[in-house]
């Protein structure tokens, strides 16, 4: 494929209760920063920062840099609001909780 031939991707984008699927014809040899640039969704979405938003293709994160092939898929993530593992440590200490004060309910 030489280099003035266009490709097929896709730019995703979702927050709570809203989603953007963008699908692009770039020239091959188009890094996944240059397309997300040309999707428009930075505009669109002010609160996405590529120097703090971890981008994937195909669910594998991936560098700004990177080339990208046809029919990738080009993901933008946001930052997570809690971390997983002490979510699940808080629900592991409410259920023991629960477990040692369930016996009031048959009184």
């Amino acid at each position: 494929m030489s280099a003035s031939e266009q490709i097929l991707v896709e730019i995703v984008y979702a927050r709570p209760g809203r989603q953007r699927v963008l699908h692009l014809k770039v020239p091959d040899g188009t890094s996944a920063r240059e397309a997300i640039e040309r999707s428009g969704l930075l505009a669109e979405f002010p609160e996405i920062d590529l120097a703090r938003n971890k981008i994937g293709i195909w669910n594998k994160l991936a560098k700004p840099d990177a080339s990208l092939r046809d029919k990738d898929r080009v993901e933008i993530y946001r930052p997570l609001i809690a971390d997983p593992k002490e979510v699940r440590r808080q629900r592991a200490a409410e259920g023991k909780v629960m477990k040692k004060g369930g016996g009031d309910a048959g009184e």
